[in-house]
């Protein structure tokens, strides 16, 4: 139950702040030109000051409109978005940056809802008329409502909002938000939080004060450098010999989430932030600092490139302070924590075994690294640890000579459901295998931890050698295996129709049960396994099949290619139209050949094209190389 609100909470956050994140580097356009052209600014000029307030009133509000709806209901849901945020624009004289975060999703979301109920019930030739005047008249619809309905209760709440803020800072109370702040971006809540919640209200204080305290609230690097640098100087085991690292990686990349797995080692440390966070809030609060605009990442180089002229002694003590009262209380706890065990040398080895039985878990993963050919390094924004695990990983890589494996980042909620290996921090990994439920996930608790990049290392080169062993045997048992599945103009259905996935995978899921290939119960289970997560595979083809519950319902191997010229819809978009349906039944590995037979035919968007319209069985088994 915890965990899946905690999924939730996590969840609405990566939400919150995927809508801004895309936007950045407009907001730090934004805050270069204020920086330089407002009259207090480095350069004032009235002329260039005119730049200003249409990229914060206009461009940034549409910006995150049409982000969220993108996010719900792609390119569709981001026009409907953009248009919606028209709507709350006009009616308020504030920037609309929470106006567009709230009307964006809605219209993405609305859309979508229009689209699956009309989906399949649009005359052939009408679909372009149909999708064109439905964003129209339902943008017309929205951006009306938004104007005279929603844009007004969001300026509403701005007053509300306004007024709960100034009543806390009048009782110097912000610091206080710490003990919130602090615990929430452990778990990796720290870019909902500043870009999801800071960043308007950041916006909104800053057009008008050309200022605000909100945007060096999350972003200092202060308290995490003080706890990495206790770590390194009082610390004991694995992670204090990587601390150093991480303090300047923290420090000057700002990548605060790297200091998180040394605080949830010893969670007794949140206390030291949130001193050290409290300090800092105090000391801007007393000498009003603060920042023009975002600071993303949270590096002092950004800080110092988004600190307007006159605050760079103030922005600079603040973040001095949170380091100093986060390292001295830090320190204090880790030699208390040694203190009371008496003996180092045992505590020493408790915290190795510790280490040893994460890189265990690890390793231990039930994955055949022969088949793992992508590996994916997740984090929650996918710009931070992320990035820095995979740069680690790649360089051991291509040290190994293991050429055939690729090593990319991304952030969780952009995971290809299709990948072969996953690779997130312990508290990530059920978010991970939300997006990406048929990959291999493997958790880390550091990502700067070199033993668990070489054990993976160990395991994927022993795994190599091995397949370079058996690649001649599989050479030779080739035809033996064509022998025992090959595909013929039985196997092929032509000019069929269907009004949705369901009814094209029960036509699919017939023929296999006719040829004799699986029980009928396997149809179900095609269903079902499609309600996990679509089987479409983009480029006009889905590759429906069943659960791996499923199994015993196989007979033997068996495979239908299915034509539909009109197309079905199969994936999450509406344009996600597969021509080629190709239903699996696999009894064991016997697929895979005449697959990869025929996945290596459709790299060629000509064939794909052929094989959509052709009549003749005999031109699909040549065009698939099967003849």
């Amino acid at each position: 139950m915890l965990i899946s609100i905690k999924l939730k909470i996590q969840n609405f956050g990566q939400f919150l702040s995927n809508m801004i994140m895309p936007n950045i580097s407009i907001f730090i356009v934004w805050g270069i030109m204020s920086a330089l052209f407002i009259p207090l600014g480095w350069q004032p000029n009235k002329s260039l000051e005119q730049l200003i307030r249409p990229i914060i009133f206009y461009l940034l509000p549409i910006l995150i409109g049409y982000t969220g709806g993108s996010l719900v209901a792609g390119k569709r849901g981001g026009l409907i978005g953009s248009i919606t945020t028209i709507g709350v624009i006009a009616s308020a004289d504030i920037p609309m940056l929470l106006g567009g975060m709230i009307v964006g999703p809605m219209s993405g979301w609305i859309i979508k809802y229009i689209d699956t109920k009309i989906n399949n019930k649009i005359k052939y030739g009408f679909e372009m008329l149909v999708n064109n005047f439905s964003i129209a008249i339902l943008g017309l619809l929205l951006s009306v409502i938004s104007f005279l309905i929603i844009g007004p209760l969001i300026v509403w709440l701005s007053h509300v909002l306004e007024y709960l803020i100034k009543m806390i800072m009048y009782y110097h109370l912000l610091p206080l938000t710490a003990i919130i702040i602090e615990p929430a971006k452990i778990f990796f809540l720290n870019n909902a939080i500043n870009h999801g919640i800071f960043s308007p209200l950041g916006i909104q204080e800053a057009s008008e004060k050309h200022i605000s305290i909100f945007f060096l609230i999350e972003s200092n690097p202060g308290p995490g450098l003080g706890i990495l640098i206790a770590w390194l100087l009082f610390g004991k085991g694995h992670l204090s010999k990587s601390a150093g690292g991480a303090a300047i990686i923290e420090f000057l990349g700002g990548v605060h989430e790297i200091y998180f797995p040394y605080v949830l080692m010893q969670p007794k440390l949140i206390i030291s932030l949130i001193l050290g966070s409290m300090c800092s809030i105090f000391t801007l609060v007393f000498l009003q600092g603060g920042l023009i605009s975002t600071a993303s990442p949270g590096s002092i180089l950004s800080i110092l490139a988004m600190t307007p002229k006159g605050c760079y002694l103030t922005n600079m003590i603040s973040v001095f302070c949170a380091f100093l009262v986060s390292f001295i209380s830090a320190a204090l706890l880790l030699k208390f924590q040694y203190k009371i065990n008496h003996d180092n040398k045992n505590f020493q080895n408790h915290q190795n075994i510790n280490d040893s039985k994460v890189l265990i878990n690890n390793s231990n993963n039930n994955f055949d690294s022969n088949i793992i050919k992508t590996i994916i390094v997740a984090c929650d924004a996918g710009m931070g640890s992320s990035a820095l695990g995979a740069s680690i990983l790649r360089k051991k890589i291509k040290k190994a000579n293991l050429h055939h494996i690729s090593v990319v980042n991304t952030a969780i909620n952009l995971l290809p459901k299709k990948t072969d290996l996953v690779i997130t921090h312990k508290n990530l990994t059920p978010r991970a295998q939300k997006y990406a439920p048929y990959a291999h996930h493997i958790s880390l608790k550091n990502f700067l931890n070199d033993n668990f990049y070489d054990n993976l290392i160990e395991k994927l080169a022993q795994n190599s050698m091995n397949l370079d062993s058996t690649n001649l045997l599989k050479n030779n048992n080739k035809k033996e295996s064509l022998d025992l599945f090959q595909l013929t103009e039985s196997n092929i259905l032509l000019n069929q129709n269907a009004h949705n996935k369901e009814e094209a995978i029960n036509i699919i899921g017939q023929n296999l049960v006719e040829q004799g290939y699986v029980k009928s119960d396997y149809i179900q289970s095609m269903l079902d396994r499609e309600k996990l997560s679509s089987t479409w595979l983009g480029e006009s083809i889905a590759l429906p099949h069943g659960t791996i519950e499923s199994k015993d319902s196989v007979l033997k191997t068996g495979i239908i290619f299915c034509q539909f010229p009109k197309g079905v819809r199969f994936g999450d978009e509406i344009d996600d139209i597969a021509y080629l349906v190709i239903g699996i039944a696999a009894k064991n590995n016997e697929h895979i050949t005449v697959v990869s037979n025929i996945t290596n035919a459709l790299d060629n968007k000509e064939t794909i094209k052929k094989l959509s319209t052709t009549n003749s069985k005999s031109e699909v088994l040549s065009l698939l190389n099967m003849k």
